[in-house]
């Protein structure tokens, strides 16, 4: 096995510290080894940050290294100085209270709603009932003394009792008063007046202020300063760079004062580009000799040390070392292939050239087929008809890629394995954790693959004219000066591939995590996540993501500084790796997968932020009522309509969800219902190092106001989903959604031959659904009748029947995964050759593009294996699950 401290370094690369120099002012020569997991707190932040003493004194260390800040990189983006964010000082904390309070007060005499004259009345009522409790203490009754009568058969007996603790009229006067106080108050909680158990309606913040607050608080410019700091260094997973990130988030953190803010540690199998170690070349015939740039051009014209590109290279790609001769295949996919078979186009032994997107957009796909079909190598380009000039102006003129443009990504079969794919099921710690092989390995291809820009993938197309057949017109692309477009054959020119890595099974990988704690249900989270690596600058991908969410954690930690509380915790979480196979996240899960199918109530996802103006949703339909309810509260910024407008107006709907991002473990295999969304675009330099803040400036988002709206969206459908007394979920909303999946389900089988295929066990299942999801919701309206018609309070018997509502809706997905249902239940559980993947409904679809949904995953499976038994029996478990489930609604 090779070093486990990769080329890829601070040494070579980066000029950011240590670990252990990160994490303490002593010389690295003193430090101990981190365990898995670190948690800061008022006493201690000796996490990624270090204490308060090392945050304030990083920039004068020795050694002469400066970490970056929001103000070093804002005016210049050469600067060599980089250091830590000042966290919030005691004035502007006591400034920002005075504001609130301020606001508050002005709502209060304004607003005259019935929740805001009921919290009036019910402030006004313990004021004065802890008035009438002070002034009969402090009433000055008439102290008359009364002598006690004498009785000396008794006094004989007992000792005598000095006058001066002989009690008076006075106290006797007052100890009734006070006896009849405490029975007052008492029979008020006993009669249910006062609610004794819910801490949501007592607290002093209107949810409608709240809201209010939020969406006024955002500000594009700090937002626009998040990015610019994000971008000013390359972040790919593992590395320092991805390291001193999420150092700089866990500050950001800390700012914010959550109440825990903590990282995890994992040890993954990664890979990295060797230097000297890639080619692309024609070796054969001489006359033709040529070799591929591979590297882009330098994205800065005057680079700082901080601002080296990542090389080009595949995440988890093979190793190797391989010549053949040169064939096209489209874009990949089987069908692309079966088309070269079937015109005795023999691909054995070729290096096969294919483009991205098109009828099969995940890459790692591509190169699985081209595997199945026998090539020995795979390049992939980025055709300008597809995201270049054909499209549009390229960079640094426009949005589109340039010609040395080139994407980047994983070849991992996320499809198959998510997560460190050597510990699947298990979280990757760095000893006693069985890991797998990585030779045969089901989420890894097995021939090596590059990625390359069109100009490198121009004259490898020219040299194909008069070899294989010419092509249709569905096969060509927008390369330049390519007079003809021919497929080659077995007499192409020789093409070296050339692919030679670093394979750390054991890298290490952090994900931070923050958390703001809840008053009524502490165990209950709402989980709020974006990844930070990124395979160069990451403007889009995922940097803009990022830059909104540290917003959207420094307006909660406003709101908490000040005094407002979320009825449920909110946990904000920073992905480490995400970009190699969805990793951090899936990892998190593995390690708390039951704590979550217990007790998150919903995982919220923000990847890509903006890149346009075209917002979308995909996820749960559990979600719909309440992403309405956002989008009505929020405008577009240039179109002067509301968000929810333009989404009915386009008939948009929530979508389904596949494998694109970090939603996949939450939703899949912890069973928590998962919501991923954000702004798109028509197009942008994907992967790239063009990916930078000048280019979202300037074409991305001028002026950032998409990123302040989706802040907007984005913390509203978090206190949607944390200060609401009934969780904005809609049973029917789903059971509607399931309906359409179950017709979708019988055409696809009717497309696969299939035309006996019995669904009749999903629509009984679905009748049933629909019966009681119609039941559940009428428990709400009971409740609003009950609760706001006696001016807002809450008796403790309906507190607990809401709560308990809660969390049937909660674990509603839980329900509807594919576990043991004992502990004498030994399985099969999960998806048939895909067992990490435990939901019934959603699922990644394994026959076309990874990356996309796949309604009944398991069903659909059987299908495209022609195993029309299978898929009978997979439909059979998948309605008795769903019944299962819709049982548990009720009981």
């Amino acid at each position: 096995m090779v070093d486990e401290k990769h080329l890829y370094d601070a040494h070579n690369h980066l000029p950011i510290p240590t670990y252990e120099e990160a994490t303490s002012s002593r010389p690295a020569s003193q430090q101990s080894r981190l365990g898995p997991e670190e948690i800061s707190d008022d006493a201690e932040r000796q996490g990624l940050l270090g204490n308060d003493t090392e945050r304030q004194s990083i920039s004068r260390r020795r050694n002469g290294y400066q970490a970056p800040s929001v103000q070093s990189v804002r005016s210049s983006m050469d600067s060599d100085d980089l250091e830590l964010p000042e966290v919030t000082g005691d004035a502007e904390d006591t400034a920002l209270r005075r504001v609130m309070e301020e606001m508050e007060i002005m709502d209060a005499e304004a607003a005259e709603d019935g929740s805001a004259r009921r919290a009036r009345m019910r402030t006004r009522f313990s004021k004065r009932l802890s008035s009438i409790t002070t002034s009969l203490s402090r009433f000055q009754w008439p102290n008359f003394r009364i002598p006690w009568p004498s009785f000396s058969w008794l006094t004989s007996r007992i000792p005598s009792l000095p006058d001066q603790y002989r009690p008076g009229w006075s106290v006797i006067a007052r100890l009734m008063g006070l006896f009849v106080v405490v029975s007052l108050i008492y029979m008020l909680f006993v009669s249910e007046v006062i609610p004794m158990g819910n801490t949501g309606f007592g607290q002093p913040f209107n949810p409608e202020w709240v809201r209010s607050f939020a969406q006024g608080s955002l500000d594009a410019g700090r937002i626009s300063d998040n990015l610019r700091h994000i971008t000013s260094y390359d972040h790919v997973a593992g590395s320092e760079g991805s390291l001193y990130l999420a150092k700089w988030i866990e500050g950001k953190f800390v700012a914010a004062q959550m109440e825990k803010v903590m990282h995890q540690e994992f040890f993954v199998y990664l890979n990295y580009p060797q230097p000297g170690g890639r080619r692309v070349a024609i070796i054969d015939p001489p006359d033709l000799a040529w070799e591929a740039k591979l590297e882009e051009e330098a994205a800065y014209e005057h680079s700082t040390p901080q601002q080296q590109q990542t090389p080009v290279f595949h995440g988890l790609s093979r190793s190797g070392n391989v010549t053949g001769p040169l064939i096209y295949a489209n874009y990949g996919s089987k069908e692309d292939f079966k088309r070269l078979a079937d015109s005795h186009i023999d691909v054995t032994g070729a290096i096969v050239l294919v483009r991205y997107y098109g009828t099969q957009s995940d890459r790692g796909m591509k190169v699985k087929a081209a595997e199945e079909a026998g090539a020995a190598g795979c390049l992939i380009y980025s055709d300008p008809q597809d995201d270049g000039f054909v499209k549009g102006t390229p960079w640094p003129n426009g949005r589109w890629r340039p010609s040395d443009g080139v994407q980047r990504g994983t070849v991992a079969l996320t499809a198959w394995i998510a997560g460190d794919v050597l510990t699947p099921g298990h979280p990757s710690h760095k000893f006693e954790v069985p890991r797998i092989s990585k030779d045969d390995n089901p989420a890894l291809v097995n021939i090596p693959s590059l990625p390359l820009a069109w100009r490198d993938a121009q004259n490898l197309l020219q040299v194909l004219k008069g070899h294989g057949e010419k092509l249709p017109q569905e096969w060509v692309g927008g390369v330049p000066d390519v007079s003809e477009w021919w497929s080659g054959d077995k007499s192409s020119p020789t093409v070296h591939l050339m692919n030679f890595q670093d394979e750390v099974e054991k890298q290490g990988i952090y994900n931070v995590i923050g958390m703001f704690e809840g008053v009524e249900e502490k165990a209950k989270k709402i989980i709020v996540g974006n990844h930070r690596d990124s395979w160069c600058f990451g403007a889009a991908d995922p940097g803009s993501g990022t830059a909104v969410m540290l917003e959207v954690v420094n307006i909660i930690g406003q709101l908490h500084a000040n005094g407002w509380r979320p009825l449920r915790t909110i946990e904000f979480a920073s992905w480490d790796a995400e970009e190699y196979n969805l990793i951090g996240s899936t990892e998190y899960v593995e390690e708390n997968m039951q704590g979550l199918r217990d007790d998150a109530i919903a995982y919220i996802n923000v990847d890509v932020g903006v890149t346009g103006g075209e917002l979308f949703a995909n996820g749960s339909p559990l979600f719909r009522h309440a992403w309405l309810r956002v989008l009505d509260r929020v405008a577009d910024p240039v179109k002067n309509k509301t968000l929810r407008s333009l989404w009915d107006e386009k008939g948009s709907q929530i979508g389904g969800l596949g494998a694109g991002s970090d939603y996949v473990a939450f939703q899949d295999m912890a069973g928590c219902s998962s919501i991923d969304f954000g702004f798109s675009g028509p197009g942008y330099p994907y992967h790239s190092c063009y990916e930078t803040f000048e280019w979202m400036s300037q074409f991305g988002d001028p002026g950032f106001l998409y990123h302040k709206t989706l802040a907007e969206v984005w913390v509203l459908l978090i206190l949607e989903l944390a200060q609401e007394p009934i969780l904005p979920f809609n049973m029917e909303d789903y059971a509607k959604a399931v309906t359409g999946y179950i017709d979708d389900l019988e055409k696809y089988a009717t497309e696969k031959g299939d035309y006996d295929l019995d669904v009749q066990p999903l629509r009984q299942a679905m009748d049933l659904f629909a019966q009681n999801a119609k039941e559940f919701q009428a428990w709400e309206d009971d409740w609003y009748g009950q609760v706001y018609g006696s001016g807002g309070f809450e008796s403790n018997a309906l507190l607990v029947h809401r709560m308990a509502h809660n969390a049937r809706m909660s674990n509603f997905e839980t329900h509807l995964l594919d576990l043991p249902t004992s502990k004498k239940d030994k399985g099969p559980h999960g998806i048939p050759g895909r067992e990490q993947y435990k939901h019934i409904i959603f699922g990644p679809d394994a026959s076309g593009s990874g990356y996309d949904a796949a309604f009944f995953p398991a069903v659909r499976d059987a299908l495209d294996a022609k195993d029309w038994t299978l898929a009978q029996t997979q439909l059979q478990k998948a309605a008795d699950i769903m019944s299962k489930a819709c049982d548990k609604l009720l009981h």
